[in-house]
């Protein structure tokens, strides 16, 4: 019996390593009027992200908080995707997302700028490892509507390896080609 025990603990300390960062983007209550008065249940919405490319969201509803808090994680981790960062820092091209009534516009930046975004897009940029990044939101201001925007921009970036795997060419054929008088100044 004991040995079964230990099994499932080490299961649950493995399935829960700390290997993803979760933030609490929205909460709220619903009242539902009975016979004897209302019920109160929570709906959640949570980003979680490993910071290094990977995201996703998840929402839940239960009739306590934390619940429902549990739920939604669990549903993120499982709808996670993968993004391709330039440098680890950036989203390679500008992009847009939509949703229903919710837009976004997202913009890579040069190093330093930092996140420029409002709150739900904020907390998707955070877990997903962007440091540098600005963006817009225009229409709903809904967080739900922001967020799915947000993750649907961000299936449309492609990296330039991804475009060049694709058309079968190399990843130098891409990139636009830079200017070489640099060297010949320096000869000079």
């Amino acid at each position: 019996m004991a040995r079964d025990d230990n099994r499932g603990g080490n299961r649950r300390n493995r399935d829960e390593a700390p290997e993803f960062a979760d933030r609490l983007v929205a909460i709220n209550r619903v009242s539902k009027t009975v016979k004897g008065g209302k019920r109160f249940g929570f709906a959640a919405l949570v980003v979680v992200g490993d910071q290094k490319g990977r995201v996703g969201f998840g929402k839940g509803k239960a009739k306590e908080v934390p619940e429902a808090i549990r739920k939604a994680t669990e549903q993120a981790k499982r709808q996670m995707i993968r993004v391709q960062l330039r440098e680890g820092r950036t989203l390679h091209h500008d992009m847009a997302g939509r949703h229903g009534a919710g837009k976004v516009i997202m913009r890579t930046a040069p190093e330093g700028t930092g996140i420029i975004a409002g709150g739900p897009m904020r907390a998707v940029f955070e877990m997903l490892g962007v440091k540098d990044v600005v963006s817009k939101s225009i229409g709903s201001q809904n967080p739900y509507n922001m967020i799915r925007a947000t993750m649907d921009g961000l299936r449309k970036e492609s990296s330039p390896r991804s475009v060049a795997q694709r058309r079968g060419k190399k990843v130098a054929d891409i990139l636009p080609k830079t200017d070489a008088p640099a060297p010949a100044a320096e000869e000079a």
